[in-house]
């Protein structure tokens, strides 16, 4: 293994947590759980990224035990017994193969359309009814509506817990519930859950400090941040480095044990082209373990694979190594590559980079 491959494929700890090497694989959606149980591959599928190199597993958006969490169809949940049997058994199979696991804890807010199941009557939840700015199409939430969900984070993190999860990221990107509370072109509430940056981020940051309360502080509570939504590529939660730093020392302050920091090309600087891209910014302003993402090991982003361009090639790493033996951010999450290759990070550690399959969208369709 060559000098530039050391860091990627070395341990890491996360506050305590001994990871075997720097990948992860990112929550990619699977639309694979009819009536929120996993499908019997499920425990097969975890594992084969695992046994493949992956250090920390990161499982697709596990919707939260709310009535109107579920955005798509066939996604997991954690409300069944036989759903919690099932991410028992994919558990089990991840640490069978020496590597680490948190559930990702997802509510789609307004991304919900009306009629689905299994509430069809249930609307899509959102801070201020709005999913874009200017149109009202859902429900604005209530105070009361807000501490509820507080609430169902925080038990359902306790689940995950008990059933043997290392940890739990609270997905707060991409537009989806807790983004929509972050973004104020939506957010236009006027009490203590708009405003400011500090109101606007106190949806989730409580949910970051009940959840701490409720687990063990050897289990791991992180969130997933971007400041682009899928609403609009070009909107920020922050403008500038300053307003950037209060809300990331905001997630800190309340707990937050790490920060996946998303972007769609992670070797982008978040203010300027060559400069620190978002999770290095977020372990400059915080100390905290952070985890970079976007486009690795494929040569367009998601956002050209659902335009219709759906083939990919194999990039080389380099970018990759440079930007973590220089120390700008601790973990990279991996997603479409791994798809496509459940060996991905054993081949590149192993000097294979030529052998790795590339990703098309037929693995997105498949579940392999």
């Amino acid at each position: 293994m060559n000098e530039q491959k050391n860091t990627l494929f070395s341990e890491f700890s996360m506050n305590g947590l001994s990871l075997k090497n720097r990948v992860v694989m990112a929550p990619m959606t699977r639309n694979f759980s009819p009536n929120g149980v996993p499908k019997d591959y499920a425990p097969t599928y975890y594992a084969k990224r695992a046994k493949g190199g992956v250090g920390l597993i990161l499982t697709e958006g596990v919707e939260v035990s709310h009535r109107a969490a579920s955005g798509y169809p066939d996604c997991p949940n954690l409300q069944s017994d036989d759903s919690k049997k099932m991410w028992e058994k994919v558990v089990k199979e991840v640490h069978k193969n020496n590597s680490s696991i948190f559930c990702q804890l997802w509510h789609v807010g307004g991304i919900r359309k009306p009629g689905l199941p299994p509430m069809p009557e249930v609307p899509g939840f959102t801070p201020s009814g709005y999913v874009v700015p200017g149109k009202k199409v859902a429900h604005e939430m209530t105070c009361e509506e807000i501490q509820e969900l507080i609430e169902v984070y925080a038990q359902d993190a306790k689940i995950c817990e008990e059933l043997g999860f290392d940890g739990v990221e609270i997905h707060g990107a991409h537009g989806y519930l807790i983004d929509q509370f972050f973004w104020d072109a939506i957010n236009t509430r006027t009490d203590q859950f708009g405003g400011s940056l500090e109101n606007r981020a106190r949806f989730a940051s409580s949910i970051i400090q009940e959840t701490q309360q409720r687990t063990s502080a050897e289990f791991q509570v992180g969130i997933r941040i971007s400041q682009w939504k899928q609403q609009d590529y070009e909107a920020k939660i922050t403008s500038d480095r300053d307003e950037l730093n209060l809300f990331l020392n905001i997630l800190k302050n309340a707990g937050a044990d790490f920060l996946h920091c998303s972007n769609r090309r992670f070797w982008e600087g978040e203010f300027s082209e060559n400069g620190l891209n978002l999770a290095g910014i977020a372990k400059k302003t915080t100390g905290l373990p952070s985890i970079s993402v976007g486009s690795v090991g494929v040569d367009k982003d998601f956002i050209k694979l659902y335009a219709g361009d759906h083939q990919t090639k194999t990039t080389d790493l380099n970018k990759l190594h440079q930007k973590l033996n220089n120390a700008e951010f601790d973990l990279i999450a991996v997603g479409r590559a791994l798809l496509s290759d459940p060996e991905w990070a054993n081949k590149v550690q192993n000097g294979q980079e030529k052998d790795i399959i590339p990703f098309d969208k037929s693995f997105v369709e498949n579940y392999v």
